[in-house]
């Protein structure tokens, strides 16, 4: 079901974020949420009534198709309500809030499921729902932007920073996957995952903080850093010389999490044409899915300690591009 969803999300995201080009942004953007809402309140349904399984994993899909450009739209409207010289604190309190979810929504199911497993899914989906449909209403793009040139949403620049949000999605997925395996692997209990989970969602809390205290896009060089910063993160787990350095290796991945997400965000804003907006950042949604695959795919075809070993080579070499890239694309931000 997990897998269906994040698939779909990667084939829907562009045919129904071009979809909702004729609309204002407010408003497809609640249609997707009700329409995400509709497909799990049916997943649950199908499930209490014990139906097939096939039913469960297609409504899953549903649901996830429209997860990209749902995300897409989210991030525009963002930009129409915080003024630009604070918006990267407006997104850096978002990867924080994003990171607290992520360590309390599975905690919330858990316990709800114990009461029954339908309530949970559909107590989720309308957490889900409530707030994007709470989104103040905002007009849609400018006139002078509507008339600007078209250009590709796929260019060398765009597609650079795809790539680095999807090296480093991987290498994030592969850590979170493989918790339970590397607490194996060091002689812990399969519950002790945590202990390297925590510290990675700890530590990428933080550094949303410090993001939204500093309130500015950081520097090409900035950039480089965190991104080396990350690749040794993830080169430490891949050895697996002890817990400790281990867990060193999530702490250095979680506190450049952040940073780096505000960065591609940002920088992906600045080089969209005005009117693809919603693709671009939909693509950047998509990027991150990408990683999470490629991540759960190696690591189903090998044993986790490679599937670490080529996560890290895959941050080595989007930290080689990227230097590479810097002469000769400065500007490119």
């Amino acid at each position: 079901m997990i897998l269906a969803m994040t698939l779909a999300q990667v084939a829907g995201a562009i045919p129904i974020t071009r979809a909702g080009r004729g609309l204002p942004p407010t408003t497809f953007l609640r249609l997707l949420v009700i329409f995400r809402t509709a497909a799990l309140v049916a997943v649950a349904l199908l499930a209490h009534y014990a139906a097939p399984f096939i039913w469960l994993v297609a409504f899953s899909a549903l649901a996830g198709a429209v997860n990209g450009a749902a995300f897409g739209y989210l991030r525009t409207v963002l930009n129409q309500l915080a003024p630009p010289a604070k918006l990267p604190r407006a997104l850096g309190i978002a990867a924080t809030l994003n990171e607290v979810t992520f360590v309390l929504a599975p905690v919330a199911a858990s316990g709800l499921g114990t009461l029954s497993p339908v309530f949970a899914v559909l107590v989720i989906a309308a957490l889900g729902a409530i707030p994007a449909l709470l989104v103040p209403t905002v007009g849609s793009i400018a006139t002078e932007e509507m008339h600007q040139a078209d250009a590709s949403i796929i260019s060398p620049a765009i597609l650079l920073w795809l790539i680095c949000a999807a090296a480093g999605s991987s290498t994030v997925a592969a850590l979170e996957i493989g918790a339970v395996a590397l607490a194996l692997h060091f002689g812990y209990a399969p519950a002790l995952a945590i202990l390297f989970t925590v510290p990675l969602c700890i530590a990428s809390v933080l550094g949303g903080v410090w993001v939204s205290v500093r309130n500015r896009m950081g520097s090409r060089r900035a950039v480089l850093i965190q991104l080396m910063i990350m690749t040794a993160g993830a080169i430490l787990a891949a050895l697996q010389i002890s817990m400790t350095v281990t867990v060193l290796g999530a702490v250095l991945i979680g506190g450049v999490l952040a940073p780096l997400g505000t960065y591609y965000s940002l920088v992906l804003d600045s080089l969209a044409p005005p009117r693809k907006r919603p693709e671009v950042f939909a693509l950047l949604r998509t990027a991150n899915a990408i990683g999470i695959i490629i991540a759960s795919a190696v690591m189903t075809a090998v044993s986790l300690s490679t599937a670490l070993i080529v996560v890290s080579c895959l941050m080595v070499t989007v930290v080689l591009v990227v230097a590479a890239s810097s002469p000769r694309n400065r500007d490119a931000r």
